[in-house]
């Protein structure tokens, strides 16, 4: 006969298996994915010696990371038509990101709806590239590109950089702040990107505001430092934090 301790000990047995089960499995996806994350930021030599890499923003934006962010995506809050200014306070600067509701409303929504939740506060920008792509990523609470709301966003406003080229590439000027993805559709969370200079990427990410004048300097500052170890991709080698974000009606 079993006793009742024997069988909470059981189950306690049967937990902890259960446990070790998942975070094996979740270990065998996180490798994988560093698998494919590795395979996608392959630096090739193009003629003439320039250096270009080949980049996806990626981040596990399905993953809720923080324990007051939603599980869902949030409802409209925001006027759809109005415009919207994004203040991050840096410990590199201050930088406004302007944003237009009336092209990028849901972008927009889930942005005042997790700064006011204070998300991005003691944030890390967590991935800087310098070579053929120019940008500043952050939005992780992880500070490993892994990190997301436990919600996604739809792509929005994507034909306002014109029509691709035969590379399958449009411009994101210098001063343009984009959604990161997984590199499928409908796949963004929290993790952006700021673009320091002039890059040619698939026209796949959403485009939801711009960056003023003093921002765009604090950021190329960043982006003339460097990345950790000399590589084209990586932490920046200065430490950005977003200190905090806050986002209002302009």
């Amino acid at each position: 006969m079993v006793t009742s301790d024997q069988r909470r000990r059981q189950l306690a047995r049967d937990k902890y298996a259960r446990q070790q089960q998942r975070r094996a499995e979740a270990q065998r996806k996180a490798k994988r994915r560093n698998t494919v994350i590795a395979a996608s930021l392959a630096v090739v030599l193009a003629a003439g010696g320039a250096v270009y890499a080949s980049v996806q923003f990626l981040g596990d934006d399905s993953k809720n990371t923080e324990a007051e962010a939603p599980s869902g995506e949030p409802k409209m809050g925001i006027e759809a038509k109005g415009s919207y200014a994004m203040a991050l306070k840096t410990n590199e600067g201050d930088i406004t990101i302007t944003m237009d509701a009336a092209k990028t409303p849901r972008t927009v929504n889930s942005f005042k709806h997790l700064a006011d939740k204070k998300y991005f506060d003691g944030t890390k920008c967590h991935r800087l590239t310098t070579a053929g792509i120019f940008v500043l990523q952050c939005g992780d609470p992880e500070g490993t590109g892994m990190g997301g709301p436990g919600y996604t966003i739809p792509d929005e406003n994507l034909d306002a950089l014109g029509k691709a080229g035969a590379d399958g590439k449009v411009t994101y000027k210098a001063g343009t702040v984009a959604m990161a993805n997984t590199g499928q559709p409908g796949t963004g969370g929290s993790q952006f990107f700021l673009v320091y200079k002039d890059s040619k990427l698939p026209p796949q990410y959403t485009p939801f505001g711009t960056i003023d004048a003093a921002g765009l300097a604090a950021v190329q500052k960043v982006g003339a430092a460097g990345a950790e170890g000399g590589q084209g991709d990586g932490a920046p080698k200065k430490p950005v934090t977003i200190e905090k974000a806050t986002v209002s009606a302009k």
